[in-house]
């Protein structure tokens, strides 16, 4: 496996995420309003939970899986889902997406790739975004675990004084020329579910 982690500008339960310090009131933060477009993201199919200190946010998924080989369609290589979440949370504060942990499985033969990629970034807020990356090598098959973290000089903050969405680009792909082998990424193989945990930081209005 090969974690890739590149700052173009500046982007699932799973170990705890760090503490941050200050934090709106808890009971005033929540999601407002969440779209999902892509082959990854069917009608119905996506989630999202704030978690009661208001310290981080899980998406769900559960239709979020790429396979391929042994006479699967290429439409299934590839699984891309673009997601809009509007955070609601109380005025003069501002918040940005500090980490991001991944769980799923990955089924590869020999010779073939997955790639599990992610990129954010949010409106009002410039052109910067983050993009993570990891990529996996068969043989392999086993659950995965990922935790990335991004530095503080890297972070992109809400604008204040406005609801500005979150975007976020998840895809998963896998790479097989093969039609006599198979591979298959998903992201959470425990209940079927893909899971993104985003942990968040606040910071207060000046």
């Amino acid at each position: 496996m090969k974690r890739n982690i590149t700052l173009a500008a500046l982007l699932f339960t799973l170990a705890p995420l760090t503490a941050f310090g200050q934090t709106p009131d808890p009971s005033q933060v929540h999601i407002r309003n969440i779209t999902a477009i892509g082959n990854g993201c069917p009608d119905g199919t996506v989630g999202t939970m704030v978690s009661p200190d208001a310290k981080a946010f899980t998406m769900f998924f559960d239709q979020f899986i790429a396979s391929g080989g042994g006479g699967t369609p290429i439409t299934e290589q590839q699984k891309v889902c673009n997601i809009g979440l509007e955070m609601h949370f109380p005025q003069g504060w501002s918040y940005s997406i500090v980490g991001v942990d991944y769980r799923g499985y990955a089924s590869l033969d020999a010779g073939v790739r997955a790639l599990q990629a992610s990129e954010y970034w949010i409106q009002g807020a410039g052109t910067a975004r983050a993009r993570l990356s990891s990529q996996f090598f068969g043989p392999y098959a086993d659950e995965y675990l990922l935790q990335d973290r991004l530095a503080l000089s890297s972070v992109i903050w809400s604008p204040c004084g406005a609801t500005r969405a979150l975007n976020v680009r998840a895809r998963v792909a896998v790479q097989n020329t093969s039609a006599t082998k198979r591979g298959l990424m998903t992201i959470d193989s425990i209940d079927g579910e893909v899971k993104h945990i985003y942990g968040v930081q606040w910071r207060r209005c000046r």
